[in-house]
């Protein structure tokens, strides 16, 4: 009923602002004019003073302004249109034109996603930023007009790596016995599975009262989590692990992608990596401010002394099994392990 419900409200907001369906009767890009322009939505969970929601508004600025307002992106951020399951499932419909959306949640419709919540594919953060930015990437991310949808960019979500309350993690032993709370993701139930601990799946929100009640014993994430979720306030210990960088990416319905001109096509390529520039600045600013916020206020020590070659050992049979059962993560892979 609650999907239902999802899909009714955004099928009522997008029949008046989405491109095909909008007051202004324009069905493509070639027909916009700055009287009469192309509308397209952008829905998201985000709040509107995350990072990422921040350079997601620098996008549809730049749309616009390279437009000349022939194209507008309205955006509803927050969750407004449904989870981020849900909104997916309604850009593959194209009742919504754009999301952003963590990139192993795209795997449902292209397995090749799988890969971006592999462990340790990547040497560290400048090669993963120089994989990323890649022209074979580029050509990765607009290969899935078939599968429903064409990533325009990406956005960093930083390294991820585990804390818990009151045991640092140095080695993959150090997790046998413990409960780690994960994403609903298979990759990283598998990878708990692969270095020994209990993988329990939650949402983000029921991680701060199962940290404090017991029901987990640590989880994983960037830094930024312990000072926004306030994780701060049990987990004690942060281990510098960095196992995974999961990107977060802009998608855009092949439905509507296929209402853009080539010149228009480029302009939203283009306004999406120039808002993935400026916010590598601010990520980079924020997680920053969160390990500063961390120590100082909250006493979280940040343990250094990680044996992340043990950690890349347990998990290689991992990053083999998928590449095996998923031959376009080995497609992925080898874009990642061709660029220096």
């Amino acid at each position: 009923m609650k999907k239902l419900l999802l899909l009714f409200t955004a099928c009522a907001v997008s029949a008046a602002m989405l491109a095909g369906c909008g007051k202004s009767g324009v069905k493509n890009s070639a027909e916009a004019t700055p009287e009469n322009p192309m509308v397209l939505t952008l829905a998201h969970n985000l709040s509107e003073t995350h990072i990422t929601s921040i350079a997601l508004q620098d996008f549809a600025d730049l749309v616009e302004e390279e437009s000349n307002g022939r194209i507008k992106i309205q955006i509803y951020p927050g969750g407004q249109l449904g989870s981020e399951t849900e909104v997916l499932e309604q850009l593959m419909a194209g009742v919504v034109g754009m999301t952003r959306v963590s990139a192993p949640g795209l795997a449902t419709y292209n397995e090749g996603y799988h890969t971006f919540g592999l462990p340790y594919i990547f040497k560290d953060t400048q090669n993963y930023y120089d994989v990323m930015d890649s022209d074979a990437m580029g050509g990765f991310f607009r290969s899935s007009e078939k599968d429903g949808f064409v990533t325009l960019t990406y956005y960093t979500s930083g390294s991820r790596s585990f804390y818990t309350i009151n045991k640092p993690i140095r080695k993959p032993e150090d997790l046998k016995g413990l409960k780690i709370r994960v994403q609903d993701m298979k990759s990283q139930t598998d990878m708990i599975k692969a270095l020994g601990g209990t993988p329990v799946a939650m949402a983000m929100g029921d991680v701060f009262t199962s940290l404090q009640t017991g029901i987990i014993d640590g989880t994983e994430n960037n830094e930024t989590a312990l000072t926004t979720g306030k994780h701060g306030e049990i987990c004690k210990y942060y281990s510098v692990d960095q196992h995974s960088m999961i990107p977060d990416v802009l998608v855009i319905s092949s439905v509507i992608w296929k209402q853009l001109t080539p010149e228009d096509q480029n302009i939203l390529i283009n306004a999406a990596k120039k808002s993935t520039e400026s916010h590598k600045a601010a990520w980079e600013a924020g997680i920053e401010k969160a390990v500063a916020e961390a120590k100082d206020t909250m006493g979280v020590t940040f343990v250094e002394d990680v044996d992340k070659d043990a950690f890349r050992a347990a998990t290689k049979e991992m990053i083999q099994s998928y590449s095996e059962k998923y031959p376009k993560v080995q497609d992925v892979l080898n874009i990642i392990n061709s660029v220096d």
